[in-house]
């Protein structure tokens, strides 16, 4: 029997037809994520072809992209303010009325970022084919799914067969020894290794993350990886099923009961890359090295650990470019540097988690003045563990914004937005030119480093607060 990777095993086991060299495969399709943006225009399609959802059993829609965050908007005190977004809501509210799709909407208490909620709710499980109208969908790789980002006309697809036409990627495996020290997150690894490879890195290929310091990491940490690697060019992004995976899993509203339960963890198990697999390439990096990270340009490549100088490349055209719209100079240091508005949320770093390592940075301590924060939740589940653990007293007391659930200021198409030339420290994904608002400026960086710049009110090292935290625990 030939060895195979992660990725082969559960690509083999959805192939309904093989790609030949003039077409591609025949992909099935297990759990269809829908939200608000990407499929107004596929729900147009099958109106016009007469056509039917074909498994609405597989079919799970929610609202994030558009849905604003402040309290009055989202439960209609006042209307949504942002006119594009309430067409797409009340376009989602109606299609899925229409076509029997369930829908998380705005007064559901499990409505959240898509790729929060499918995995809270246990709709997300090794071995599943999973696709949405969104690039991030990469974030369910973190249980040993094949999950990606469709495109509008490619959502119509699925929804009419449940099938979708696929070119078999290429495999690339980004093995992580060694072990992240506490104060360094996910989320720098993450942007470690998007600097190492750069943001066409991963292109062509579906990355699988491996490695003593990948295994070390929680689920909401995998899902932090994964959902990057779009950021690194890739295709998606997974991480072998295990008993941490299982241990999420268990008892939640869609995973496997009783003897299925039993059943599918068997099955889970051999979700895993045999010994001999062979990659189509293999990078390596010693998690031992690594500091915390912040981006400085125009993309996720552009990024240095936060104690390095912005690099010098006066013969790089894009670099200089990039510079320039964010207002910075090559050598320039960073730590130090002015910020006015921090961001902690997005479906990269809105779990939990990322809450309680933001919260322990801010605790009994205030927020500089001037500097606007935003903590917002992934899901409304994890607005009321926040609420319940007194997450979200720790934000407000220090002068944060506590908000509902959503994408809100990872992308400016809801209202919550950084003004023209101000300098964002965010948790989201990206810092492309006008990403959070025309003339944003943003730097990307995990919840402790964003907790502690709205403390300082400018780029600063997260390990002079967790330090001290750590010293306070121990005397």
């Amino acid at each position: 029997m030939n060895a195979k990777t992660l990725f082969e095993k559960v690509w083999e086991r959805h192939e309904v037809v093989p790609e030949t060299p003039d077409t591609p495969a025949v992909l099935y399709i297990d759990l269809h994520l829908v939200h608000e943006v990407t499929s107004p225009q596929a729900f147009s399609l099958l109106r016009s072809q007469g056509l039917k959802v074909r498994r609405t059993d597989r079919t799970l829609a929610t609202m994030d992209h558009s849905t604003p965050t402040d309290p009055a908007e989202v439960f209609g005190r006042v209307p949504i303010k942002v006119e594009s977004a309430a067409r797409q809501v009340k376009a989602l509210e109606r299609n899925c009325h229409e076509f029997g799709i369930e829908l998380l909407g705005l007064g559901s208490d499990q409505r959240g970022i898509v790729h929060v909620i499918g995995p809270e709710l246990g709709a997300t499980q090794p071995g599943k084919t999973i696709v949405c109208g969104d690039s991030h969908t990469a974030t369910h790789g973190a249980f040993g799914a094949l999950a990606f980002g469709i495109g509008t006309t490619e959502v119509g697809h699925v929804l009419a067969t449940q099938c979708l036409l696929q070119r078999r990627p290429k495999t690339l495996a980004i093995e992580v020894g060694g072990r992240l020290s506490p104060a360094v997150t996910a989320k720098d690894l993450i942007l470690a290794i998007i600097g190492k490879i750069g943001v066409s890195g991963g292109t062509g290929h579906v990355i699988e993350y491996r490695g003593s310091a990948i295994e070390a990491l929680s689920m909401d940490e995998r899902m932090t990886i994964c959902n990057m690697s779009i950021e690194a060019g890739a295709r998606a992004g997974m991480v072998a099923p295990d008993e941490t995976t299982f241990a999420y899993l268990r008892g939640r509203r869609f995973a496997p009961q009783g003897d299925a339960w039993d059943q599918a963890i068997a099955d889970w198990r051999t979700l895993k890359s045999d010994p001999d697999a062979r990659f189509d390439q293999v990078v390596k990096l010693d998690a031992n090295a690594l500091e915390p990270m912040i981006s400085y340009g125009t993309h996720p490549g552009m990024v240095v650990p936060i104690t390095a100088n912005v690099p010098s490349r006066p013969d790089d055209a894009v670099h200089a470019k990039a510079l320039n719209y964010m207002g910075l100079a090559g050598g320039e240091r960073l730590i130090g540097k002015p910020i006015q508005v921090v961001f902690v949320g997005s479906c990269t770093n809105g779990r939990l988690s990322d809450l309680e390592l933001a919260a322990k940075v801010l605790k009994g301590r205030k927020i500089a003045r001037g500097v606007r924060t935003l903590i917002v939740p992934g899901s409304q589940q994890i607005k009321r563990e926040a609420e319940a653990r007194g997450l979200a007293k720790i934000f407000t007391d220090a002068g944060a914004e506590w908000r509902e659930s959503g994408c809100s200021m990872c992308i400016g198409m809801n209202g919550d937005l950084v003004d023209k030339g101000q300098y964002a420290v965010s948790t989201s994904n990206r810092n492309f030119e006008g990403r959070q608002g025309a003339g944003a400026r943003t730097l990307l960086a995990s919840p402790a480093t964003a907790a502690a710049a709205a403390l300082t009110g400018k780029v600063t090292d997260p390990r002079e607060f967790l330090t001290e935290l750590a010293a306070a625990v121990h005397s």
